[in-house]
C-alpha cells in the first residue's frame, strides 16, 4: 500500500475497533475540558459571596480562563501540525492537570485570574488537537458524525461536573471542585499515554523520524495492511501561519468562518458563564442555579448530536441556520421567563439544544474545510477567532448587569450575535460542507 493512499484507505474500507477507540477517546478528553471550562460557572456563586466580588469583577474572572483559550488556540494550537496531535494533547492535559488543582488553592481574585489564564491555555491548545484526531481517523462519509459526536462531549462533561458540583460545594466546599478538574486530567494524560495512537495522516505528510515504524504499527492494530515505503518526495516543512489561511484560496471561507465562531462565542459563552449566577439573583437557591446551568449543557449535549447526526445526510450549513433561529427564539423566552424553576429548567434545556447544538456545525465546517498539512492551523486560528468573542460575551454581560440592565434586555442583546452568525454561515458556500 503506498502512503498516499492513507485517506482513501480509511475513507472506503469498514470503520475498525481502534478508529472507535480514538474517537471515543477524545470524546472523553472532550468531557474533561467541559468540566474545567465550566467549574467557574458553577462556583461563581459561591465564590462570588465568600469573596465578595461584584458582577464586574465576576465577568473579568470568566473572561480570564476565555483569554487564555484564545492565545492557545491562535498560538500554541498551529504547532500541532509540526509535533503531532499527541503530543500536544500529552501536554496540554499536564497544563490543565496542575493549574486546575493550584486553582483551587487561591484566596483572591487575582490569583484566581492568573490560573484561569494558564487553565486556559492548555485548554484552547487542545480543542484542535482533538476535532483534528477525529477527523483523520473518521472515513468521509461518518466524519461530521464523528466530530459532532466528539464536540458534544463538551457540555455532557460540563452537565456530569454540574451535579458534581452540587455535591462537591456542599460537602467539600468550592475548592474541591477544582481538585476534581485537576485529578480526571491527570488520568487523561494516562488514557492518552497508553491508548491514543498517532495520526496516520499527520505521520504520513510530515514523517518524523520512524514514521514508517509508527504508521504500520498503528495499521497492524487496525487490521490493514503494511505500508511497504514512504513517497520519495517529502513534503516541504511549513512552519505554522495564519498566512496559508488566507491565500486566495481559503480567504473567504476562513474569514466568514472567523466571522461565524466569534458571534457564535459571544452569545454561547455570556449564556455559560452567566445562567446560573442570574437565576441565583432573580431569587432561586445555589443548587437550584446550578441545576438550570446544568439543563442548558445536557440540551447543548442533545443538540450536538443530533446536528452532527443530520449532517451527514442534509449538510450542515442549513442546519445550523436553524438551530440558531430556534435559539434566538429560545433566548427572548428564556429573558421575558419568571423566576419559577421547572419553566427555567425547560426553557435552559431549549437554549443549550439549539445555541450550542448549532455551534457544533461550526467545528464540523472548520475540520472539513481545510487539508491535513494546515488542518489543526486552520481549526486552532478559528477557535481563536472565536474565543475573542467569549472573552467579550461574559465580560460584556457583567457590564451590563453591573449597570442595572435587566434580563431580558440582555438576553435580546445576546441574541442579535446568534443571527450574525446565520449571515456568515450562509455566505460560507463551500463543496465540503456539502452532504457526502
Amino acid at each position: 500500500m503506498s502512503a498516499t493512499t492513507i485517506r482513501q484507505l480509511i475513507d472506503e474500507r469498514p470503520v475498525s475497533g481502534l478508529q472507535l477507540r480514538v474517537v471515543l477517546i477524545c470524546f472523553a478528553l472532550n468531557m474533561l475540558d467541559g468540566f474545567d471550562v465550566l467549574a467557574i460557572a458553577f462556583t461563581a456563586p459561591t465564590i462570588s459571596q465568600e469573596w465578595q466580588l461584584t458582577p464586574y469583577m465576576l465577568g473579568i474572572i470568566f473572561s480570564a480562563g476565555l483569554v487564555g483559550m484564545t492565545l492557545g488556540a491562535a498560538f500554541i494550537a498551529p504547532y500541532t501540525d509540526v509535533i503531532g496531535r499527541r503530543a500536544m494533547i500529552l501536554l496540554s492535559l499536564t497544563v490543565i492537570a496542575v493549574s486546575m488543582a493550584l486553582t483551587g488553592l487561591t484566596t483572591n481574585a487575582t490569583q484566581m485570574i492568573i490560573m484561569r489564564i494558564i487553565t486556559g491555555l492548555g485548554i484552547g491548545s487542545i480543542l484542535a488537537s482533538l476535532t483534528s484526531l477525529t477527523a483523520e481517523y473518521t472515513p468521509a462519509r461518518k466524519r461530521n458524525l464523528a466530530v459532532g459526536f466528539m464536540q458534544v462531549g463538551y457540555p455532557l462533561g460540563a452537565t456530569v461536573g454540574g451535579f458534581a458540583a452540587v455535591w462537591l460545594i456542599q460537602s467539600h466546599g468550592w475548592s474541591a471542585v477544582f481538585y476534581c478538574g485537576g485529578l480526571l486530567s491527570l488520568a487523561g494524560v494516562i488514557l492518552t499515554w497508553f491508548f491514543l495512537p498517532e495520526s496516520l495522516e499527520f505521520l504520513s505528510s510530515r514523517r518524523p523520524a520512524g514514521a514508517l515504524d509508527k504508521v504500520n504499527r498503528i495499521l497492524a492494530r487496525m487490521g490493514w495492511p503494511r505500508l511497504q515505503d514512504m513517497p520519495e518526495t517529502l513534503a516541504a516543512a511549513v512552519k505554522p501561519s495564519v498566512k496559508r489561511l488566507l491565500t486566495p484560496e481559503y480567504r473567504n471561507w476562513t474569514l466568514l468562518l472567523w466571522c461565524g465562531f466569534f458571534m457564535a462565542f459571544l452569545t454561547l459563552y455570556f449564556l455559560f458563564s452567566w445562567v446560573p449566577k442570574i437565576t441565583v439573583d432573580a431569587g432561586l437557591a445555589v443548587d437550584k442555579g446550578i441545576y438550570i446551568g446544568t439543563a442548558l449543557n445536557f440540551g447543548a449535549f442533545l443538540g450536538g448530536a443530533m446536528l452532527g447526526y443530520l449532517s451527514d445526510r442534509l449538510g450542515v450549513r442549513p442546519l445550523i441556520i436553524v438551530f440558531f433561529i430556534g435559539g434566538v427564539i429560545a433566548m427572548v423566552a428564556f429573558g421575558f421567563a419568571p423566576a419559577q424553576v421547572g419553566l427555567l429548567l425547560v426553557l435552559a434545556f431549549v437554549l443549550g439544544f439549539c445555541v450550542l447544538g448549532g455551534f457544533v456545525g461550526f467545528y464540523i465546517s472548520a475540520a472539513r474545510l481545510y487539508p491535513t498539512a494546515i488542518r489543526t492551523t486552520g481549526v486552532g486560528w478559528s477557535i481563536g477567532a472565536g474565543r475573542t468573542g467569549a472573552i467579550i460575551g461574559p465580560y460584556l454581560g457583567g457590564i451590563l448587569i453591573n449597570m442595572g440592565y435587566s434580563t431580558s434586555v440582555n438576553f435580546i442583546v445576546f441574541a442579535v450575535p446568534l443571527l450574525l452568525a446565520c449571515v456568515a454561515i450562509y455566505l460560507l458556500r463551500a463543496p465540503e460542507l456539502e452532504p457526502d
